[in-house]
């Protein structure tokens, strides 16, 4: 069985627990409670090693989430030397927010990136089908790096 690691990143509330529990059907969606996530930066190698991709996720209604993002791509996404292709960036909306979906200014390298945005109030599906396309595009690299790896053993 081919086995992908993807990381979920991002700012404080920004809704990466709700996401994953939402994407893997963990649990049905409820009140926030915040997830006690790994806030020591020098724990974050161990997190990052081996891992196929990086789905960063921040709140599109907090301003500064906008800035700390840089710093999350910068961290998760260059510094392991993935792909952009590799990494998916999620605005997510919360319940009640009107879910704007207007035009979100991304410096340079971000807005190169996949941006999806994300209600799961309003269009729960739409979400799912993206993270499936993504997921999918992660395992068919995975498999070809295997492949490739196991050729380079064969010859």
């Amino acid at each position: 069985m081919l086995k992908a690691k993807i990381l979920f990143v991002g700012p404080c509330e920004s809704g990466k627990t709700v996401l994953a529990n939402f994407l893997t059907e963990s649990s049905d969606i409820t009140e926030y409670n915040p997830t006690q996530g790994v806030r020591f930066e020098s724990c974050w190698p161990a997190l990052m090693k081996d891992s196929h991709g990086v789905v960063i996720i921040f709140n599109a209604d907090i301003p500064s989430h906008l800035k700390e993002i840089e710093m999350w791509y910068s961290c998760f996404v260059q510094q392991q030397f993935l792909q952009d292709t590799q990494c998916l960036l999620i605005a997510h909306h919360k319940p009640g927010s009107g879910s704007d979906k207007g035009n979100l200014s991304l410096s340079p390298p971000l807005n190169k990136l996949k941006l999806v945005h994300s209600n799961l109030e309003d269009d729960p599906e739409e979400i799912r089908m993206e993270f499936i396309k993504y997921l999918k595009n992660i395992i068919n690299s995975v498999s070809e790096s295997r492949d490739r790896e196991e050729m380079s053993i064969i010859t």
